[in-house]
């Protein structure tokens, strides 16, 4: 085995897997939704044993996740339409002639 190849000996790259990182944010912000009302039951418990700031970290992750879902998304609808505009679609001719 070789750890280094020649130039003329690599293969090109592969195209980038495209990832959707909608359902990654989903998944954590709900899990700190979830640490979030856990922590709010146990409240009591958790500030004797001094475990107090569970409950706004989670809250804080949560608001997080929501806007890493809001960033996403408005980067999602943007590319969208560019990558529509770009694709050549059908266009209306503006110049006819009557």
């Amino acid at each position: 085995m070789r750890l280094w190849l020649g130039e003329d000996e690599r293969r090109p790259d592969p195209a980038p897997a495209r990832a959707d990182a909608r359902k990654a944010l989903a998944t954590g912000t709900a899990a700190w939704l979830l640490g979030a009302g856990l922590a709010w039951f146990f409240l009591p418990a958790l500030d004797a044993a001094g475990f107090g700031w569970l409950l706004p970290m989670s809250v804080i992750g949560f608001a997080l996740g929501i806007a890493g879902i809001t960033v996403v998304q408005v980067h999602r609808h943007r590319t969208g339409e560019r990558g529509r505009r770009n694709r050549g679609g059908p266009t209306v001719d503006q110049s006819s002639e009557d």
